[in-house]
């Protein structure tokens, strides 16, 4: 896809993986409009030339923002980033409001997205969408259980729609980050893939037309389970 003079909508984009996204999307000629939850940070990527949209994609009114904040604009890219873990701990009872916070930021806020926005992303002449999920999409970890449901249910989405949408102009592309430096890994030991780095391979798979971006690590990943999905849920399990 040939980003140059492309409108593309990132959400989250004005934190971590998404802002990477965001400037170098820029930096390749698109016009961007990044979504986000804190003023701060927003005001921040205003500054940078991006258009912006508040909203807490957890919530209906949050993902309304969105859709209205780009009505009438001539979409051509949708990077569904925006993600949030989850405090959810077994037969704890109080943590499903945590859990249920990341179904609806990680799941149903993309979901919503796809489904509001494709009728403007069929209008251009060449259009993608981009779901962003993990590499715990393949293979969960233990710790992570909700997190982890999340990016699968939207992995086997994202699958499902790239074959309901073959034979349109909208290309349907997963991107798979390994542990990425975020504030969401704060306090997680152990090698993590740089945002920068882990954006570029995203923007460069966007732009050569992949269907799947499997970033860092997550090739690796992807080549045990192509051998052995059995082991790399045993691999990933106690991750």
């Amino acid at each position: 896809m040939d980003v140059r003079g492309k409108l593309a909508l990132v959400t989250g984009g004005s934190d971590g993986i998404g802002r990477e996204i965001a400037l170098q999307l820029q930096g390749a000629g698109a016009d961007v409009i990044v979504t986000g939850r804190s003023a701060e940070k927003l005001q921040a990527m205003a500054a940078l030339g991006f258009g912006t949209i508040a909203g807490d994609l957890s919530t209906a009114t949050g993902v309304d923002a969105v859709v209205n904040g780009v009505a009438g604009k001539p979409l051509a890219l949708l990077v569904n980033n925006a993600g949030v873990g989850s405090e959810y701990e077994l037969e704890d009872a109080a943590s499903l409001d945590s859990a249920v916070h990341c179904i609806r930021t990680n799941l149903d806020a993309p979901i919503a997205l796809c489904t509001r926005l494709l009728p403007t992303l069929r209008a251009q002449p060449d259009a993608a969408i981009v779901n962003v999920t993990s590499g715990l999409a393949i293979a969960p970890r233990a710790g992570g259980s909700i997190y982890c449901a999340t990016k699968a249910g939207l992995r086997s989405y994202t699958q499902a729609i790239r074959h309901l949408l073959k034979d349109s102009n909208v290309r349907v592309i997963e991107a798979l980050p390994p542990v990425v430096e975020t504030n969401m890994t704060t306090g997680r030991s152990g090698k993590k893939m740089s945002a920068h780095d882990c954006a570029a391979e995203i923007v460069a798979g966007i732009r050569t037309g992949k269907s799947e971006v499997n970033a860092g690590m997550v090739k690796l990943l992807q080549m045990v389970n192509s051998i052995s999905p059995a082991l790399a849920r045993r691999i990933m399990i106690r991750f």
